[in-house]
């Protein structure tokens, strides 16, 4: 069940990095910083998806703690974005408070894994 949550959670935060993507484009924000932003923020929901087909725990594993790097570094983009005024702060509340979710279930997933082993 908490698998499915955080795989929709984290789809939904990469759509939603598309759609940012998308306006900081049309507002000519710098390419470099949507690029990066439009990776990492993609990437959490790939690695989650793809942690499904692990060949094993150890690879599971693995997956979500990519994930839990790219969160980490998908944050890291949109405060810089905030503070260089390219996002208000209500789309970056927005957006790190969706960070600090997942990020919470990456590292309850990860630790009760681990624990088991």
């Amino acid at each position: 069940m908490t698998d499915s949550i955080l795989r929709d959670k984290s789809k939904n935060f990469a759509k939603d990095i598309v759609f940012l993507c998308r306006k900081l484009k049309d507002n000519r924000v710098e390419g470099t910083l949507i690029n990066q932003l439009l990776r990492s923020g993609t990437s959490v929901g790939a690695n989650i998806h793809e942690a499904q087909y692990a060949q094993g725990t150890k690879d599971f594993i693995s997956k979500f703690e990519i994930a839990l790097k790219e969160c980490n570094e998908s944050e890291y983009w949109l405060e810089l974005l905030f503070e260089t005024n390219s996002i208000n702060e209500e789309e970056f509340k927005k957006f790190q408070y969706n960070c600090i979710e997942i990020r919470r279930m990456l590292v309850s997933s990860v630790t009760t894994l681990k624990n088991k082993n």
